[in-house]
């Protein structure tokens, strides 16, 4: 350490003379060129493997999503045919329900509730077709849910309106 002092004291006078070379900062700028190339290129790869990564999550996220959307129709034409005539009369079943709910709230609420379940069996079926490695046993167990849907309601209708012809009756 001691050394080093001397030395700076000793030639002081040579290193204000002299001051840096000329070069000096051409050879700065040089190596400051390359270091940002460097890092450019390496920013380059990062976003391409950043993109990459997310091209393939987007594929397996709307890949999975297609095949979870199996249409009925695709697996069996005559059943989704089936299952749309059946969906179209229990909604109509359903609002001739609706309006004799009026006249009969606690009943209507005890019917709505069976059909809920009967509904919530469908959904479950409906979640576990794209899954399904028979889906034509699925189907079928979706239209049989309708046709019992459909069974329900009709009884529903005919109790309901037993009730109001036993209600007519005794008001006579």
């Amino acid at each position: 350490m001691k050394n080093l002092e001397e030395f700076i004291k000793n030639n002081k006078k040579a290193f204000e003379e002299k001051g840096p070379s000329e070069g000096l900062w051409t050879n700065i700028e040089i190596q400051l060129l390359k270091k940002q190339k460097a890092k450019a290129t390496l920013n380059i790869y990062r976003w391409l493997s950043v993109a990459a990564v997310l091209m393939i999550g987007f594929g397996l996220y709307f890949g999975n999503n297609m095949r979870s959307k199996v249409d009925v129709a695709d697996i069996n034409p005559e059943f989704a045919k089936k299952q749309v005539h059946f969906a179209t009369q229990i909604e109509e079943m359903k609002d001739s329900l609706a309006i004799y709910a009026k006249q009969n709230p606690d009943l209507y609420q005890q019917f709505t509730e069976d059909l809920k379940n009967l509904d919530a069996d469908y959904d479950k079926l409906k979640s576990e077709l794209p899954k399904s490695p028979n889906q034509l046993f699925v189907v079928k167990a979706m239209v049989k849910n309708r046709e019992m849907q459909l069974q329900v309601l009709n009884q529903q209708l005919e109790i309901i309106n037993q009730v109001n012809n036993y209600k007519k009756e005794q008001t006579l």
